[in-house]
């Protein structure tokens, strides 16, 4: 028997198996007292050999305490309970993550850097996102859908994993990175949408103005978080490669981030403007989103009990069946 799947429906019944030891110490110690003696001056002529049966008397109380503690335990209702479950998702998420992979990501003021230090936390964000879709924009100087929305996490693991520096042209195009994500959500019937932006930099090109993206997420009821990410102050960013090596030379350099512009499109579209400036600022942001986007689910809880009491019944009446034929048979002589 599985024992973690065992239960009393009514366990209070069980402070009844209390009374059975006070029925022992009455029959065994304190009855005996009570019981009439007759006095005689000698017992010498009534001596004889003890029969065997006349020990084994005190069966026949052992057999009513069992029967009795059988009973208890019966009225107690033991059962087990095995449960099946079915979830059911009511409420949908479609997220996509635009990302930007402009040269400023290389800056070295996160660990190794900010793109890589964003893709492990990014990469932690999709699997607790077990019951949504999700898709991956980047952007720099243009912007472009590296996974459409997907239910595959797989699928979008591989690209966060792959999302590499230098496929762009230079700059940064917040706006486009923003209207590319809207284009993503624009057909999607999920309940909730929402864009997590993430950049390093002030919008300075591309020809989508991001107040414009920002009209159309709000037309389309897409939720836009913000993230800037950079340290105060400043930091070391690539600024051309060693002609002899090919390795990226690095100076620092003053942080530049729009926060008016990104606090702005969250505030619009109904979302929250984060800052982060070190690793674990950017993963208790990620966290933070996690908490506030929950997806729904309804769960279905199905009970299968199985009653054990009938058991203990039956071998309850079995006992007393058994001290009532020996006390009317083998011990009558005895009682």
């Amino acid at each position: 028997m599985n024992w973690n799947n065992f239960e009393f429906l009514h366990p209070q019944f069980l402070w009844l198996l209390l009374i059975v030891p006070l029925l022992a110490i009455w029959y065994f110690l304190i009855r005996k007292e009570d019981s009439a003696a007759l006095i005689i001056s000698s017992t010498k002529g009534f001596e004889a050999k003890p029969s065997i049966w006349s020990k084994l008397k005190p069966l026949l109380y052992i057999l009513r305490l069992l029967a009795i503690s059988l009973l208890i335990v019966a009225l107690a209702r033991p059962r087990t309970v095995s449960l099946s479950q079915h979830t059911k998702t009511n409420k949908g998420i479609d997220i996509v993550m635009a990302i930007d992979v402009s040269a400023s990501m290389l800056a070295r003021d996160f660990k190794p850097n900010r793109l890589e230090a964003l893709k492990i936390v990014a990469a932690e964000f999709v699997n607790q996102r077990v019951n949504d879709r999700i898709g991956i924009v980047v952007f720099a100087g243009e912007s472009y859908t590296q996974t459409p929305i997907t239910s595959d996490k797989r699928i979008v693991m591989n690209t966060i994993s792959e999302i590499k520096w230098g496929g762009l042209d230079g700059g940064t195009a917040i706006g486009m990175g923003l209207g590319s994500s809207v284009n993503r959500l624009k057909d999607s019937k999920a309940k909730s949408k929402v864009i997590i932006l993430l950049t390093d930099g002030v919008n300075n090109t591309g020809f989508v103005d991001p107040k414009t993206a920002t009209e159309l997420a709000i037309q389309l009821g897409i939720k836009v978080y913000t993230i800037g990410i950079g340290t105060n102050g400043t930091a070391p960013f690539p600024y051309a490669k060693d002609p002899t090596s090919g390795d990226l030379l690095f100076k620092n350099a003053p942080v530049e981030i729009d926060e008016d512009l990104l606090r702005y499109i969250a505030k619009q579209t109904g979302g929250i403007y984060f800052r982060a400036t070190d690793n674990s600022k950017l993963k208790a942001i990620y966290n933070e989103i996690n908490k506030l986007e929950k997806t729904e689910v309804e769960e279905f809880k199905y009970y299968n009990y199985q009653e054990k009491f009938r058991f203990l019944v039956l071998w309850a009446g079995l006992l007393l069946l058994i001290e009532f034929v020996l006390k009317n048979t083998i011990f009558r002589s005895f009682i």
